[in-house]
């Protein structure tokens, strides 16, 4: 296979890199970005996308994350691509305090936000662990949608400013060096 590893990596190696990237998370932001801009759509299209990835990250699905942002995505008609680059804004250190926020805002939209909820770790959680995980999910499944929109403004305006400045600045660099053929082809 073209481009295939010559020693493969183990489970452990790969479950390493998958929390925590090889390089460092400055990297793959930059390499994010540079996917996120590059895309062939226009600014709006590409920060309904991302902004849509970015809005699923808060709720407690992880598994579904990229299948709900691509959804997402095709209904409010952004690009799919970028929704699934929007996803990389979850990850293991932003999950904690998404989760956190969404499930004191949840507390705060359904009135409980003074009591206080025991979760008992011990050997019977297992039997009964609907019981004793409802109390922590549904709060959080609600006040999802609250932070996942303030997420979903936050991202939509900063993506589509960068996106438009990037293209702009991409067309302008294409200007001159047309320009630069035909003046270099004139003096011939």
């Amino acid at each position: 296979m073209l481009f295939a590893r010559r020693d493969s990596e183990s489970f452990w190696t790969k479950a390493r890199v998958h929390l925590w990237p090889r390089r460092s998370w400055s990297r793959s932001t930059r390499y994010v970005k540079h996917r996120v801009t590059r895309i062939n759509a226009t600014p709006h299209v590409i920060a309904l996308g991302f902004a849509a990835g970015c809005f699923i990250s808060a709720t407690p699905f992880v598994g579904f994350h990229m299948i709900g942002a691509a959804l997402i995505a095709w209904i409010i008609g952004g690009s799919i691509i970028a929704a699934l680059l929007g996803t990389f804004v979850g990850n293991p250190l932003t999950y904690p305090f998404f989760w956190f926020a969404s499930f004191k805002v949840g507390t705060v939209i359904l009135g409980t936000a003074g009591t206080h909820t025991h979760t008992d770790f011990s050997g019977e959680f297992f039997s009964s662990s609907w019981e004793q995980i409802w109390p922590i999910l549904k709060p959080t499944i609600v006040g999802c949608v609250p932070v996942g929109l303030v997420l979903f403004a936050i991202f939509y305006f900063a993506t589509r400013w960068v996106v438009q400045v990037y293209q702009e600045r991409r067309k302008q660099r294409f200007q001159l060096r047309q320009l630069q053929r035909d003046q270099a082809i004139g003096a011939q």
